[in-house]
Order: structure tokens, then sequence, then C-alpha cells
């Protein structure tokens, strides 16, 4: 097989592996929540904490696969990846297990920042569009059978099980990385920007750590107005590090070129909106409606495996249709598809969010081949590193924003419903209905009178909380729609496209 064909390979199992962890964790965040007895702040910071070292180090592993070799910096992140999903396997406390998925994303960061260069130094013309739609495919297929792995890992060997499966997938795939894939530098590599990446981290730390505590700490108390204040100042003194820098981790420049905004526009709408959403969803199937983690990954399949079905017949149509089409459309069915899922009822089935389910997933298909293949489009050859990196940087801001800020909406409505409900309810009571729905209440074993008039109030409460977020991810996806339909243009291309 010639090397360019191993490379895709390897990028692709790459790629499968990492989305793979965000989606197979959902499936078991339930189990986890029982298990190591986790609060709804502690289940966000399994998908933050990941989400938010991918995203503070994309920058930094892009500039550094530019410079030291993308090959290496991939393999090095591999291996990265691999040790801390044995750690996290082997956590027993909720706080271990976050900073353990915390030292996964800084590999993710290795492997997903140099992903998308790597395919673009070995694929030119129309080899290059099929290539990305078969890493476009690779987005969907991770997401379609995230969900129903993760479920069958974790009900017959355990969540533990989630993370040692990538052990013996990363030794494999770091061998073959080191023997078939070139190690191609760039011609004039930049020094790393080492205060950017503090200052840029900190501020994302500060900012999601704000939104994820805010209701627990009071939106008003000191902490919280500390850390919003901070991460302000901090992104500030970072975008004054990068405008005066000969050498920045962001080239601000970029942001001059409106296909650029673009494409980094709709990479952030998809993972706040839907992605970020797949975590309520998944403790709505397993709190509200008592799935079992198969039951519940089962359920997933109609959007996600729609996701994969798309995405390379969106790929080939890159050739003939222009990408900004693909995106905006692509993600103007998400938005359609959250709509058609917004209204469920405490009495309703699954069955109601399958309209929605089916629509929202071709609309992920049909986005995801365009971002990859515009991500790459729009900076210079010579700095492919850093533009997949800050693609890959606004996927994972999305995600870790998107679950923080949703997370925040919906514990305040669960907070204000049940308060309606039960205004004398135990205090404590919101927390267990946002992270484990009326399943939680149920494990309380409350006195009979009144048991099933708290699990009824739960279900109201968290239902009408799931419809506000629900509404709020359909108009962050129309957002990035009207992005991509109007900002991105093949003539702000800076490398050849057939889009």
């Amino acid at each position: 097989m010639d090397r360019k064909w191993w490379t895709l390979v390897l990028v692709s199992v790459a790629t499968f592996m990492l989305l793979l962890d965000v989606t197979i964790v959902n499936v078991a965040l339930p189990d986890i929540q029982r298990s190591l007895h986790a609060s709804l702040s502690s289940l966000q910071w399994v998908v933050d904490a990941y989400a938010l070292m991918l995203a503070s180090f994309l920058l930094t592993a892009g500039s550094l696969g530019d410079r030291l070799g993308r090959r290496r910096v991939f393999t090095i992140g591999f291996g990265i990846f691999t040790f801390a999903s044995f750690l996290c396997g082997i956590s027993n406390d909720p706080t271990l297990l976050n900073l353990f998925r915390g030292l996964q994303g800084v590999g993710g960061a290795g492997m997903f920042a140099t992903s998308l260069a790597l395919i673009g130094q070995e694929f030119q013309g129309k080899d290059r569009a099929t290539a990305f739609g078969v890493w476009g495919a690779t987005v969907g297929g991770a997401v379609a059978v995230g969900p129903l792995i993760g479920g069958i890992i974790t009900e017959s060997l355990g969540w533990e099980w989630i993370f040692f499966v990538n052990i013996p997938i990363g030794i494999v795939a770091m061998f073959l990385t080191e023997r078939k894939v070139r190690n191609v530098f760039a011609k004039e590599p930049e020094p790393l920007d080492i205060p950017g990446l503090v200052t840029f981290s900190a501020s994302l730390f500060l900012f999601i750590f704000a939104l994820i505590r805010g209701n627990p700490e009071g939106w008003g108390s000191p902490v919280i107005l500390a850390c919003l204040i901070g991460a302000a100042v901090l992104m500030a003194i970072f975008i004054t590090i990068q405008v005066r820098s000969s050498h920045p981790m962001l080239d601000l420049s970029l942001f001059r070129n409106p296909a650029f905004n673009g494409v980094s526009a709709v990479a952030f709408c998809l993972s706040a909106g839907m992605f970020a959403l797949f975590l309520y969803i998944t403790i709505y199937f397993q709190g509200v409606l008592d799935y079992s983690p198969l039951e519940a990954g089962l359920r997933f399949l109609p959007l996600t495996v729609l996701g994969f079905v798309a995405s390379p017949v969106a790929g080939a149509l890159s050739n003939r249709v222009a990408i900004r089409f693909l995106l905006g459309s692509g993600l103007t069915l998400v938005g359609i598809g959250l709509l058609l899922m917004h209204g469920i009822s405490p009495d309703s089935e699954w069955t109601s969010l399958l309209v929605g389910f089916l629509v929202a997933g071709i609309g992920i298909g049909v986005t995801n081949p365009g971002i990859g293949q515009a991500a790459i489009a729009v900076v210079p050859v010579e700095k492919s590193g850093m533009g997949s990196g800050i693609n890959s940087t606004f996927r994972q801001v999305g995600i870790s924003t998107g679950v923080a800020g949703l997370g925040a909406i919906f514990q305040s409505n669960v907070n204000s419903k049940l308060a309606e409900q039960l205004p004398h309810a135990p205090k404590g009571l919101g927390e267990i209905v946002a992270s484990s729905g009326s399943r939680g209440v149920e494990a309380l074993h409350l006195p009979p009178a009144i048991g099933a008039k708290a699990v009824h109030a739960a279900d109201v409460a968290f239902v009408g909380a799931f419809n506000e977020i629900i509404l709020i991810a359909a108009i962050v996806s129309f957002v990035g729609a009207i992005a991509g339909f109007v900002l991105v243009r093949s003539s702000s291309f800076v490398q050849q496209t057939n889009g």
C-alpha cells in the first residue's frame, strides 16, 4: 500500500480514537456517576477536562508539528494519549479521573493538531477530496458507533474498559506510524510561544471553571467573578502577546481572511450546539427514560449512522459543489433537526426525538468533510500545522464551552422548575436531578408520601430544562450556518481545493 494511504489509515485511526473518547464516555457517564459518586459538575469535567486540554495545547502542538516534524509529534501524542487512557481506567476518584482525562487531552492535541496537516502533505487534487471524505466519514463513524460501543463495554466489562481498549490500538498505531509515515518539517519552523500557551490555557480554564461552577457557587460570588475577570484579562494579555510576537502561536493576521473566520465559526458552532448536547441527551435517556447504557447507545444510532453515511457523499460532492454550501446547508440541517427534537414532555418516548435525530445526523455528515478541507485551504502550506491546530481548537473550545454553558443554563432551569413543583424540596435535590434525572431521585428512597411526587417533579423539571437547551443549541447551529454561507468563499482560499 502506498505511503499516502498508510498516512490516511493511521490518521483516521487516531481521529476515530480521539472522537470515540468523547461519545463513548457520554454513555458511560451515569455509571461513572454512580460508581464514583460524582456530581453534575464532575460529570461535566469528565467531558470538559479532555476537551479543554485538547483546545489549550492544539495550537502549540500544531506549531511543534511544523518545527519537529508532524509524524514525530503525532506519535508522541499517541503515546501520551495511550498512557493516560490506562490511568483513567484505574482511577477510583472523580478528581483523579478528571486529571487523567486532561492528560489524555494533552496527548490528543498532538494527534489531532497534526492529523489534517498529515493528510494535506500527502494528497493533492481529486485524491485530496477523497481523503478528506474518508476522514469525514471517520469522524461520523466515531460518533456513530461510540454510544453503541460504550453501551456494550459499560454493561459487559465496566466503564473502566472504555479507556483500556485504547491501549493495544495505540501501541500498534504508534509502531506503524513510525514505519509508514513521512516526518515532514516546515521549511522555516517558528519557535514555540510559551507565554501564549500559558495565557491562552489559563484563560480558557478560568472561563470554563466559572461556567461549570457558576450555579453551585452563585454567579455573583467572589470566586466566579474573579474567574471571569481573570479569564478576560488573560485573554487580553494573550492577544497582546500574539500581536507583538514575531512568531505567534496564533497568527492573528489569519482572521483578516473571511473564509478562515467562517470555517472557524462553523467548527465552533457544530461542537457547541450538537456535540455538546450529547451529554444531556445521554442523561435524559438513562436518567429519565431509564434505559441501560446499551439501550441508550442503540437509540443514538439513527443520528450517528446517518452522519457516517452522509460524510463520504458530501466529500465526493465537494468536487462539484462549493464548500460553503456544504457547510451552510449541513449546519442548517443540524439546526432544523434540533428544532424537531424540541417540545418533548414528561410522557414522551425516545421516538419523539427520532425525526430530529435523522435530520441532524445528515447535517453532521454533510458538514464535517467541508470543515476538514476548508481548514487546510485557508492557510498557506507552511502553516498547515497551525491551520489544522486552530480549526481543531475551535472544535474543542466549542465542546467545552457548549457543555459548560448549556450545563449552566440547564442546572439553573432545573432548580427553578423543581422549586415550582416542590417548594420544600430537600437541599441538593436539583443537583441530583440535573446529573441523573428522576432515576437519581428514586435512588434516594424517599418516604412514599413524597417519593412519587418528587419523581414526577424531577421529570417535569428535567424535561423542561432539556427543551430550553435544545432550543439554544439550535440557535447556535443556525448562527454557524449563516457564517458558513456568507464567509467561506473559495476565492479566499490560499491552497487549492476543488470546492
